[in-house]
């Protein structure tokens, strides 16, 4: 199947400690062949809309940014554009998630990116006590308020998300 993780503390987890937020980490086993949000949901024991899955995008005015939406939807790139202030927004390449971020696919952790990213959040994030984010790497997810997580990202909370 696949490996589980080494419980190393991530940079995000460094970040979550450091600001004094409480969280909780799970691990789970890596499928290298399904690395999507509902697989990793189900590893972790938790519904698909609890667990959020942090996209890296670009938009034609304002470049790199990160969208953060439940993971059984997809990302509305027209509801990104227009929160974000641009005319269109795509998914960055996946050759490109590495080095704007520090972070391989099915690892992006919303915290200790390489550069600060302006961050979108899904507001259906608000309608739980804890989400689920990575951790910064494959096969270990943070349990984390979403408010706390949005204040110390300083997140734009806005309707990004369309059913899957």
């Amino acid at each position: 199947m696949g490996k589980k993780p080494e419980a190393t503390k991530t940079n995000a987890v460094r970040m979550l400690e450091s600001a004094g937020v409480s969280y909780q980490l799970r691990e789970y086993e890596v499928d290298e062949s399904d690395l999507s949000a509902p697989h990793v949901a189900q590893a972790i024991g938790m519904p698909p809309a609890q667990v959020f899955k942090t996209l890296v995008a670009r938009g034609d005015r304002t470049g790199v940014l990160l969208a953060c939406i439940p993971g059984d939807a997809e990302l509305d790139l027209k509801a990104l554009a227009a929160a974000s202030g641009n005319k269109k927004v795509d998914l960055v390449p996946v050759k490109e998630v590495l080095g704007l971020t520090g972070y391989i696919r099915g690892g992006v952790s919303p915290l200790g990116t390489r550069k600060p990213y302006p961050f979108y959040l899904d507001e259906t994030a608000i309608l739980w006590d804890v989400i689920s984010v990575s951790a910064g790497v494959r096969g270990l997810q943070m349990l984390v308020a979403p408010d706390a997580l949005a204040r110390l990202v300083d997140a734009r909370e806005c309707a990004i998300a369309k059913e899957g």
